[in-house]
């Protein structure tokens, strides 16, 4: 008889749980405008990560540069600029 009480409660347990896990389930169920709000944060975030990684991807590369290398590069650039500066004075493309 022991087992047959067991076994009727643990069913009686069992389908009240089942009842107020369905009864809930509509809390699930989200509207799409809150569906593109948490994929634009979700995005967001990953976008975020991801400029992280590439500044430190180039910290690191311009660390290992010798500083001649990176001097010349800064007088590359600042050579690039004037020309252009100069070209666009003249009407030149």
């Amino acid at each position: 008889m022991k087992f047959r009480t067991f076994i009727s409660v643990f069913l009686l347990f069992l389908a009240v749980n089942l009842s107020s896990c369905k009864s809930s389930s509509d809390s699930g169920m989200m509207s799409p405008e809150e569906v593109t709000a948490q994929l634009e944060k979700q995005n967001k975030k990953k976008a975020k990560e991801a400029k992280k990684l590439q500044k430190e991807a180039h910290k690191r590369y311009w660390k290992a540069q010798t500083k001649e290398a990176r001097k010349s590069v800064k007088r590359n650039k600042r050579r690039a600029k004037r020309l252009a500066r100069h070209r666009k004075k003249s009407g030149r493309r």
